[in-house]
């Protein structure tokens, strides 16, 4: 009776910890299209943003954004520097932008000009954390996403995901000269806040049948930042 008693008590704690080792499993891995829900959903949560734009692969003829580097308030403000090659030249425009309308200074003037963007190859940058039309919409509209490597930048975690976006959304954002082909983009998620801190993204920005590569660093999510028209003249 004592053995049968050992026994029956040795199966039951054989039970317990079998129990205890499946609720103290890892967690499930976030997946690839999770993450970046999740970034998307930060990401309009987001007042503000700083934001470094580079390119390569960039033409050397004709006008095309190729830079550039500034502030984006929500709703609809940017204040900032856009590099645009123009007559051979890469020009540094300051830009502002707030509630749909662009204004620039344009070069050998001393003040600022009511432009419309699309003469310089760029769209409106205030738009770029609107949640339909700007950055996020291509986190929400990824294709074939998938988890990339794990790494550490400036002491935060962040985990990367490639996936494939429609280019006429991009058209949008940035530019391209076929928005029917599909960019390629990989994204950096610090895993911890949900923040994007870099889309790398490579289709056909300057020409049909030329992959050129944007690269957007994200930077000071909700800093305080004003941003207001400037006087025309």
């Amino acid at each position: 009776m004592v053995l049968r008693r050992a026994a029956a008590t040795v199966a039951g704690l054989v039970v317990a910890v079998s129990a205890l080792a499946g609720c103290g499993g890892s967690e499930p891995e976030e997946s690839a299209g999770d993450l970046l829900a999740r970034a998307k959903t930060t990401l309009d949560e987001t007042e503000s943003l700083h934001f470094v734009l580079t390119s390569e692969g960039a033409p050397t003829t004709g006008t095309a954004l190729v830079g550039g580097e500034g502030d984006v308030l929500r709703p609809a403000s940017f204040e900032g520097t856009l590099q645009v090659l123009a007559v051979g030249s890469a020009l540094d425009l300051a830009v502002v932008s707030v509630d749909g309308t662009v204004y620039a200074q344009l070069p050998f003037t001393s003040g600022y000009s009511v432009v419309d963007p699309a003469q310089f190859g760029f769209g409106d940058p205030g738009a770029l954390l609107d949640p339909d039309t700007g950055i996020s919409q291509l986190l929400a509209q990824s294709d074939a996403a998938e988890l990339g490597e794990e790494r550490r930048v400036d002491g935060e975690v962040v985990r990367e995901v490639t996936a494939e976006i429609p280019g006429d959304l991009v058209e949008q954002v940035l530019t391209s000269e076929d928005p029917s082909q599909p960019v390629e983009a990989r994204f950096s998620v610090a895993t911890e806040s949900g923040q994007l801190r870099r889309a790398e993204l490579t289709g056909p920005f300057y020409a049909a049948d030329q992959d050129a590569t944007f690269t957007i660093e994200f930077s000071d999510p909700g800093d305080d930042v004003e941003i207001t028209a400037p006087p025309v003249g």
